[in-house]
């Protein structure tokens, strides 16, 4: 059965756009549990536009499913990241001028920043997951530096139109092959919604997806509970 990590990331956006106490990312995080969410992920990014260092604290303390920090290799971030010990760190790049994570790590290019934050979470017991694209040598490389899983970009294939799906599809079932074969746990994220997440569900060897604004999106018409949960039943009836 697929695992479904829910990101709660855009409950504080729409927090943060008052700068005030509501909605509540931990009170959305706990009806995304009573809907089916297998993990609650959430990005503590370095210009802190939406989750913020309490957020992490309380969820910390109240989420009960497994907990997955986003966040880049930067130090502050990262020191926050060791203290909170969560269940899993997943890495990625970050730039302040993009809306939303754009593009996956360039682990093949690693300058020892990456290897050096890989080292000191697992250094702390906490899982490690790089997100990157579909490249089999990004996903090659993860595996030399010790990560536990990758996350494969699914932003390509979400954007993709007709014969352009089945070319973005290839390219995540051969990464996927690879983290397979590598022994790494296969997760994906970025883009999926009610409509294109069954192809991903089905590749071979995958374990977990990561869903954050489209999830959000729905919550807003019909609740985070009944969200979460149509999002699970979809996932349980084309991967029992």
């Amino acid at each position: 059965m697929i695992e479904l990590g829910v990101n709660i990331d855009h409950v504080a956006t729409v927090r943060q756009a008052r700068r005030t106490y509501e909605p509540d990312p931990a009170i959305a995080a706990a009806l995304a549990e009573q809907g089916g969410a297998d993990g609650i992920t959430f990005h503590l990014r370095e210009d802190r536009r939406h989750i913020q260092d309490r957020d992490v604290d309380v969820l910390m303390q109240t989420v009960t499913v497994k907990t997955n920090l986003e966040l880049a290799c930067a130090e502050d971030v990262l020191a926050i990241a060791l203290r909170a010990r969560p269940d899993w760190a997943l890495l990625v790049p970050e730039s302040r001028q993009e809306v939303t994570t754009e593009g996956g790590l360039n682990v093949a290019g690693d300058d020892g920043r990456i290897a050096a934050a890989i080292e000191r979470l697992k250094d702390q017991g906490i899982l490690t997951s790089l997100f990157v694209d579909p490249d089999t040598d990004q996903v090659a490389a993860a595996a030399k530096l010790g990560a536990d899983a990758v996350e494969l970009h699914t932003g390509p294939y979400a954007l993709a139109k007709r014969d352009a799906i089945d070319v973005e599809l290839k390219r995540l079932q051969t990464a996927g092959q690879v983290a397979n074969e590598a022994g790494m746990r296969l997760h994906a994220g970025h883009g999926l919604n009610y409509t294109n997440v069954r192809p991903v569900a089905k590749l071979p060897g995958m374990i977990e997806l990561n869903i954050g604004h489209s999830i959000v999106s729905r919550a807003v018409m019909v609740g985070m509970r009944e969200a979460v949960a149509e999002m699970r039943r979809i996932l349980d009836a084309c991967c029992p």
